[in-house]
């Protein structure tokens, strides 16, 4: 996502304003956490591969560094390793669910059997945590989300530490001066069932919160609160952009990625007029962009009149042989 407004320029009330602008195709990896480095190398977790992965040229992934006790690289989600810290802008720190090597293995170890792993020296830090995301390392320590207890915290001395509760599935951890914001989801029915969390809500009547949290980790107390409704259930991560005050996305089906241009020599954002039509089958349809709702009626008059072609084609051979 490339922010296409020059400095001070705004677009209906935005400061910034993202369009998809790259993108790599890798197959169904179950990509986790994403880093990009300082030279620009793209750092992912591959939950699926159960490995730290890049990304390579004329392959799906190249493997970066896998945790010593996953014996193979199979599309088998093993330990659900899920998260990754920078520290000097070196892949430092992961967090997975379990230290299981077989197939899903650490669906059974939910509710305890999370680890914090020190990638340079291979060894287990931490043991003991509930399904364990977002390790961010800040102001000196190693930070985490204790997701099955819902508690953000971080290690001291390989224990976790933990300074605050909040009624969701905590996951996405960012940081800003002397405030933590953490990302909060539903409650799964299938794999969230069971935690500590789950009970825990139940004894205080509570309910697990989509939305977002601002804490003040000196402390542990809660300064503001975003609740999230409607479809959107669950949230993964979160990141801070500094002095942005209001930033708007642009996805693939607005006419606006068609019409919003740039170049540098623009003098800014330019609006082009609505792209041309010419004449198809049925109704008119679009040049460029993906279809529309109203393409989608053109392609199935098109394969319509495809089928009845050929059908019509092998019905006529056959009765002429």
């Amino acid at each position: 996502m490339e922010n296409r407004l020059a400095q001070g320029e705004q677009h209906q009330g935005s400061d910034r304003l993202y369009v998809p602008s790259q993108s790599y195709t890798t197959g169904d990896l179950n990509v986790h956490d994403v880093v990009v480095t300082q030279a620009q190398q793209i750092l992912f977790i591959n939950t699926d591969f159960s490995c730290l992965a890049t990304l390579q040229a004329g392959f799906s992934f190249a493997p970066v560094w896998k945790p010593p006790f996953i014996t193979k690289l199979a599309a088998e989600d093993r330990c659900h390793l899920n998260g990754l810290a920078m520290q000097d802008d070196q892949p430092m720190y992961v967090t997975a669910c379990s230290a299981t090597n077989e197939a899903a293995g650490w669906r059974n170890h939910r509710m305890d059997g999370g680890v914090v792993m020190h990638i340079p020296s291979n060894e287990i830090i931490a043991t003991g945590l509930s399904m364990p995301h977002s390790p961010r390392w800040y102001q000196g320590k190693l930070w985490l989300l204790n997701s099955g207890t819902g508690e953000l915290g971080y290690l001291d001395d390989h224990k976790f530490v933990s300074v605050t509760f909040y009624p969701g599935f905590v996951r996405g951890l960012a940081f800003w001066k002397n405030y933590a914001l953490v990302g909060l989801s539903q409650l799964r029915s299938k794999t969230f069932t069971g935690l500590t969390l789950e009970t825990r809500l139940s004894d205080q009547n509570m309910t697990a919160q989509c939305g977002l949290a601002v804490i003040d980790f000196n402390t542990g107390n809660l300064l503001h609160a975003l609740h999230i409704g409607g479809v959107v259930e669950e949230l993964f991560d979160v990141v801070v952009l500094p002095d942005v005050r209001q930033p708007m996305v642009i996805g693939f089906q607005d006419d606006d990625i068609d019409r919003l241009i740039s170049s540098p020599d623009s003098g800014g954002l330019m609006i082009t007029k609505p792209t041309m039509k010419r004449p198809g089958f049925g109704q008119s349809t679009q040049v460029a962009g993906l279809p529309r709702a109203s393409q989608s009626a053109d392609s199935a008059d098109i394969a319509e009149w495809w089928c009845r072609k050929r059908y019509f084609g092998r019905r006529n051979r056959s009765r002429d042989s």
